[in-house]
């Protein structure tokens, strides 16, 4: 009896002893598995992981209106301290209610999901904690493998090593795809019930969270019943983890949700070519990369005005202003608006068609040249600084300047005009005669004041009709034309006022001052001569009806031998308020790809469309200058006079020559009549 008793005692404290082994090797290998987890996330690169709030650029316009806004991210980040506690409760509740509880991955949750995932033979099941699925959408494939699974765990405890449990739950909310095209809880708000997220309800909040699992099935918009189930089935867990209580559980159950999405953000991507040249100047100017204004959330005020740039976005959309182009490429333009009391661009155009992003912006990056439109800059301006007048007579014949023969564009010659009418007429020989006449270096001396740059190749007399090597761009027009209208001072053509970062601290400011170019007699003797242009000459297709308008017209032949037709065309003019620079013409000009002579449409109509639609909300004003129409009506009435003086001279020398015919008549017939006697014969 003892021997059996002792036997199994011994039986006993082996059998205890191999249970002690079993746990002990048990939690060797789960201390060890604990160890490589924690050995392998401490090298876990989890760079890719930014805890940074996506936040949009934001542009306001000229009156610190919300413009435009553009951003690298498909989301917009909110603090979390703009959810409410509500949303932050129901998406912890329904989607990891040991949220606050684990290190990053929940081992309970995850061993259950192990057992049903070797169930079913697949991975099938989750288990995954908030932090893993913010893992996932950001670091990982979606692919369920086991080694993803692995890699998912190591990243986790490295992640809740690096960030606290609000700044992962910030993270989340703002990545997670909600359905719908909404990512992130600011889109998702917007989408479902047209709010800000701070505004949400309970009832609200715990919809959108309900949505996160499945966000297809769970649409709203095509699966009511689903979608009101399963934010029942998010409050009933709020209840019972005691987020909520009873009262607010009932109430928000009986709750109807009513859906409304106010659509996609309507500032985003608006007036695209203003958004790039600001893009541009911010870069070049103020040393900001393209990097940190995608993704910074500055603040950048504008010169841009929302009603003109609409109204130049709009006359862009009229094909019918437009010459008509190839079956194969477009008639390209660019346009610009500029303030000649500030030099702020106020709106502007750089192409017809399809806009690519800070791709090629006619308004400010062309280089074409000028052709007339440049006379007032080149020629007529220094001419008056230098005493001329406006009335005085400017030569106006085939002549030659060494081996340049400028001719006029309708080889049609006065012989000598007055300035006011060269100009109104756009009289080539008459403008080159001039600049020769005052000296070449006067007028690149203008030139260089009026804010343009030339090459060394631009120093002959062609530059008085815009042959310049290069060219410029509708910018540099409109800033070096805004001179006129503002009294002769020139500011630098510009779009941004201040760029404000997401701290709210200035990092940039326009400081420009005004530059005296000419004086203000000589900007209203210009004014006088260029408001003949659009009312007299060249420019009637620009005139803005009930507005004084001022301007010159500007065109380039087809450089290629046979073809009758334009390659640029040009009309840059004003008002006493707006500046307006447009040019016409194909990216590249040959054969086939030219302005027809015979067209009616381009610079001047696009210029009269855009400016009469810009301007219809601006008082009417007045140049205060006088105009060309009495000096032309004084010269018609003295050419009337010359003609009639030269015709009485005419006249008078014909009797004249009658006259002294019919007095020869006469004495040849006396002189016949006395030989006849024979007077004069001595006897």
């Amino acid at each position: 009896m003892k021997k059996q008793t002792i036997s199994s005692m011994l039986a006993g404290l082996r059998k205890q002893h191999l249970l002690q082994v079993i746990l002990l090797l048990i939690l060797i290998v789960i201390l060890a598995f604990f160890g490589l987890l924690y050995y392998f996330s401490k090298d876990a690169d989890i760079s890719g992981l930014k805890n940074e709030l996506p936040q949009p650029t934001v542009f306001y316009d000229v009156n610190g209106q919300v413009a435009s806004k553009i951003s690298a991210n498909k989301n917009e980040g909110v603090p979390i301290r703009d959810v409410p506690a509500s949303m932050r409760n129901a998406v912890v509740a329904i989607e990891d209610h040991r949220f606050y509880h684990h290190h990053g991955v929940d081992f309970i949750g995850m061993s259950r999901a192990l057992v049903r995932d070797l169930r079913a033979g697949e991975m099938a099941e989750g288990g995954s904690t908030i932090t893993q699925q913010l893992i996932k959408n950001t670091l990982l494939t979606p692919q369920k493998t086991l080694r993803r699974k692995f890699e998912e765990v190591f990243l986790a405890l490295a992640v809740e090593r690096e960030y606290s449990k609000q700044e992962i739950l910030q993270m989340y909310l703002n990545q997670i795809y909600f359905g719908n095209g909404a990512w992130g809880i600011k889109q998702a708000a917007g989408k479902y019930f047209a709010k800000d997220v701070k505004d949400l309800s309970l009832s609200e909040s715990a919809t959108l969270a309900g949505l996160i699992k499945a966000p297809s099935a769970l649409n709203p918009y095509e699966h009511m019943k689903k979608t009101v189930d399963r934010r029942n089935l998010v409050l009933l867990q709020m209840k019972e983890q005691g987020y909520i209580t009873k009262q607010q559980y009932n109430r928000a159950i009986h709750e109807k949700i009513v859906l409304n999405d106010k659509g996609p953000d309507p500032f985003r991507g608006k007036y695209p070519y203003y958004v790039d040249e600001v893009l541009s100047e911010a870069i070049h100017k103020y040393g900001l990369s393209q990097d940190e204004l995608l993704t910074g959330g500055y603040h950048i005020y504008t010169e841009l005005d929302p009603v003109m740039q609409t109204a130049m976005e709009e006359t862009y959309q009229r094909d019918e202003l437009f010459p008509a182009g190839s079956s194969d490429r477009l008639m390209q333009s660019g346009g610009v608006l500029l303030d000649p009391k500030t030099g702020g661009v106020r709106a502007l155009v750089g192409g017809r068609g399809e806009h690519t992003f800070r791709g090629y912006n006619r308004a400010t990056q062309l280089t074409a040249q000028p052709g007339s439109s440049f006379k007032p800059l080149a020629v007529y301006t220094p001419a008056l600084e230098e005493g001329w007048k406006i009335t005085d007579m400017v030569k106006d014949e085939p002549i030659s300047f060494g081996s340049y023969q400028p001719s006029n564009y309708d080889h049609q010659y006065d012989g000598e005009v007055p300035m006011y009418e060269a100009v109104k007429d756009s009289k080539n020989v008459a403008a080159v005669w001039l600049l020769n006449q005052i000296g070449l270096e006067k007028g690149l001396d203008a030139v260089k004041r009026f804010g343009i740059t030339l090459d060394k190749q631009d120093q002959n007399l062609a530059v008085a009709l815009g042959g310049l090597h290069k060219g410029v761009a509708p910018v540099e027009m409109a800033e070096a034309f805004s001179v006129f209208p503002n009294n002769g001072i020139r500011f630098k053509a510009h779009v941004i006022r201040k760029i404000v970062d997401a701290n709210g601290t200035v990092v940039a400011e326009w400081k420009g001052k005004g530059t005296r170019v000419t004086t203000k007699a000589v900007a209203d003797n210009m004014t006088t001569m260029l408001l003949g242009v659009v009312e007299e000459g060249t420019g009637k297709e620009a005139q803005i009806s009930g507005r004084e308008t001022a301007g010159k017209t500007g065109s380039t032949q087809v450089p290629i031998k046979g073809i009758n037709g334009l390659k640029d065309q040009w009309f840059v003019g004003y008002t006493p308020q707006l500046v307006g620079a447009f040019w016409v013409g194909y990216d590249k000009t040959d054969a086939q790809h030219y302005i027809t002579s015979s067209s009616d449409k381009g610079a001047a109509v696009i210029f009269c469309e855009a400016m009469t639609k810009a301007l219809q909300n601006t008082p009417i004003e007045s140049f205060n200058v006088p105009h060309i129409a009495p000096l032309i009506e004084k010269r018609e009435r003295e050419k009337i006079f010359e003609n009639l003086q030269k015709n009485f001279n005419n006249e008078v020398q014909k009797w004249e020559e009658k006259w002294n015919k019919q007095k020869e008549k006469w004495k040849k017939k006396w002189n016949n009549k006395g030989k006849g006697h024979g007077w004069g014969r001595g006897h």
